[in-house]
């Protein structure tokens, strides 16, 4: 199998690349990338491409399949570069699968793409995915949504499927998640782990997590089953505390984080309050049962496996995970 993974130095990237490596039904691995990693796992060659401008036919003519994780959460302050990679981007990886005859492509959605619920509601994959409107990561995950639709209805005969995982983390992608979320006004070398562990118990907002390793399986099992359609991925576990208290102090907390970010102290924009306060829980039955997914860590030992990593500035060798401290304006990197 010739498998093309584009994103592929990223987050989920580097996990799926070095477990596409082991198996012995794939020959060749085509990490996509716009920078070329040091990094050399077993079977993969490396083409340095951009999906926004680069000619993508070529990348992807003859694989049996297509993985798309390339996406931006940052430079929140250029919509212009987030819109190219992330819609434009996805629609021209779309188009170049459809005009190549490649007969399967699987992409990373999210819970983002999910239309808002209620506190703690908890949905399968039928639920609405037309996103937050204030999230800007929101409605473009949407967007994603849409080409996706568009392309399986164009080309049938190409096998197309999502995952819509929860925040996805892992150790090695500390650094990057503090260049994303948290910026460097934080010292996070003495991060009391077990402490901030129970504060994000008691929050009065749910939300899931999993573990890059966890969604790469998943994925890997989507290039080797028949399916298709969409997949909830988060691992076992609930964090935070489902509260009537949650939405109330997200709109509080909304113009706060708007001034920090308008300051530059901060990252993230105001949008992700409202994503938080609005995002559903997702039940993982239907990738248990149609993928036999399990996943190995639980939610409580995902988020443990994070805070170590940001108090030790863990990281791994390869662009978007290895990047150094960036302006707050400045990071780019695709999430997955």
């Amino acid at each position: 199998m010739r498998i093309v993974v584009t994103g592929a130095t990223g987050n989920v990237g580097t996990s799926l690349v070095s477990l596409l490596g082991d198996d012995p039904a794939v020959d060749v691995v085509v990490g996509v990338a716009r920078r070329r990693p040091t990094w050399f796992p077993p079977k993969v060659d490396w083409v340095e491409a951009d999906v926004a401008v680069d000619d993508l036919e070529p990348i992807v003519d003859g694989a049996d399949a297509v993985v798309h994780l390339s996406w931006l959460i940052q430079p929140a302050r250029d919509p212009r570069a987030m819109w190219a990679t992330n819609v434009v981007g996805t629609r021209r990886l779309a188009d170049a699968v459809a005009r190549t005859g490649v007969p399967a492509l699987v992409a990373a959605s999210s819970v983002g793409a999910y239309s808002p619920a209620r506190v703690g509601q908890v949905v399968d994959e039928s639920w609405p995915t037309d996103g937050t409107p204030e999230s800007s990561y929101s409605w473009q995950k949407a967007l994603e949504e849409r080409t996706l639709d568009i392309l399986a209805e164009r080309r049938p005969a190409c096998r197309v499927v999502r995952v819509r995982p929860a925040l996805i983390f892992k150790r090695d992608s500390a650094r990057h998640v503090r260049n994303l979320f948290v910026g460097h006004l934080l010292p996070l070398g003495v991060l009391p782990v077990e402490a901030v562990a129970r504060a994000v118990d008691h929050l009065p907002l749910t939300f899931q997590v999993v573990h890059a390793a966890d969604v790469a399986a998943a994925i890997h099992r989507c290039l080797l089953t028949e399916v298709r359609g969409a997949f909830n991925l988060a691992a076992p576990g609930v964090l935070g505390r489902a509260s009537r208290l949650g939405p109330p102090l997200v709109k509080a907390a909304r113009p706060v984080l708007g001034a920090a970010w308008r300051a530059r102290l901060v990252p993230v924009d105001p949008g992700w309050l409202s994503l938080a306060s609005a995002a559903p829980l997702m039940s993982t039955e239907r990738a248990t049962s149609e993928l036999g997914w399990a996943p190995t860590r639980d939610a409580p030992t995902v988020l443990r496996e994070l805070l170590g990593g940001l108090r030790d500035d863990a990281a791994f060798p390869t662009p978007p995970l290895a990047e150094q401290r960036l302006p707050t304006d400045a990071a780019t990197a695709p999430t997955t």
